[in-house]
């Protein structure tokens, strides 16, 4: 492993640590996921500063607020990286207001607040996300839920027409369908993939040559809520067989870490963790316009919302145990 992506890991596993020891008991499936949120930005937590950021969520928000689900961890992470949390606290919720005057309730426009708040997130642009959300819904109206609200008002930032954004988000649907049967994390992955310009045929044969790369280098990529962040991986500036020998790397360090073993997370989950900080190697650093943020704050999302899938899953296992 080049010293590079060998730092990341570094970094990560430490980041994981300090996190878990903040908050010991929430779920285990928050800590890495949190950690690759410093690893990204090339920062450390600390712990003090993430329980007073998550006093501070607590301290502002009501005991039923969409900000102290599964995010609640996420936001006290994003806010102790910031020079002045409370004021971001307070513009987030001001945001979420707004928000919520054309979306429902949910964790992710909660999380979806937090990140836009450095955008210019004017009404118009609120309104037109908001339309952009309803022709989603005209598409697919039993599977269009709160999480595809949030992409929805990310890609109002896209300059193409709206008409256009859905066209190509129905035609990936189809070559996506042909070969993942997860109608809604498929329905995810062509957010990801409408926030890049180019004919979905070739946006899509990325994501099929990444997965296949990652086959024949002898990985077993999930095929659930790990998929959109393999497209969002996919659509970066890096072929697909580099990008499948540096997640199998990555993924064979984490193998030999506490937490990954046998008894730990599973295989599927560590590997979208490796496609995580893979993705960091290959992020651009700076983002010339809000339009090219939005593919950074799409991958966010993907990430927690993977995050969140799979806390429900293990939660729901773990009540079918007990009953059973």
């Amino acid at each position: 492993m080049r010293d590079s992506l060998n730092k990341l890991c570094e970094q990560f596993v430490s980041a994981r640590d300090v996190i878990k020891r903040a908050f010991r008991w929430e779920s285990s499936y928050l800590p890495p996921v949190c950690a690759n949120l410093f690893v990204a930005k090339n920062a450390a937590p600390d712990a003090d500063s993430l329980r007073a950021c998550r006093d501070l969520i607590n301290q502002n928000t009501g005991i039923f607020s969409s900000f102290r689900g599964n995010v609640r961890v996420p936001l006290s992470c994003m806010l102790s990286m910031e020079a002045e949390p409370e004021a971001k606290f307070t513009k987030a919720l001001e945001l979420y207001r707004q928000l919520r005057e054309h979306f429902y309730a949910s964790d992710y426009l909660a999380l979806a607040a937090f990140l836009l708040t450095d955008c210019d997130c004017t009404p118009e642009r609120i309104a037109r996300g908001k339309g952009i959300y309803r022709l989603m819904k005209d598409e697919h109206p039993l599977l269009t839920s709160s999480e595809d609200s949030v992409f929805a008002v990310l890609l109002a930032w896209s300059d193409q027409r709206d008409e256009e954004l859905i066209s190509d988000m129905e035609e990936c649907y189809r070559l996506l369908k042909q070969r993942f049967r997860d109608k809604n994390c498929v329905q995810t992955m062509t957010h990801i993939l409408a926030m890049e310009k180019g004919r979905a045929q070739d946006k899509c044969g990325r994501v099929f040559a990444l997965y296949d790369a990652v086959t024949q280098h002898g990985g077993k990529y999930g095929r659930h809520y790990e998929l959109p962040t393999l497209a969002a991986l996919a659509m970066l500036d890096a072929d697909a067989d580099t990008l499948a020998r540096d997640m199998l790397e990555v993924d064979a360090f984490l193998s030999g870490q506490k937490g990954y073993g046998f008894w730990g997370i599973g295989k599927k989950t560590r590997l979208m963790h490796a496609a995580m900080l893979v993705s960091d190697e290959y992020m651009p650093r700076k983002s010339v316009d809000t339009a090219s943020l939005a593919g950074t704050l799409a991958l966010i999302l993907a990430q927690q919302m993977a995050m969140c899938a799979a806390i429900a899953a293990s939660t729901a296992a773990s009540a079918s145990a007990s009953h059973s």
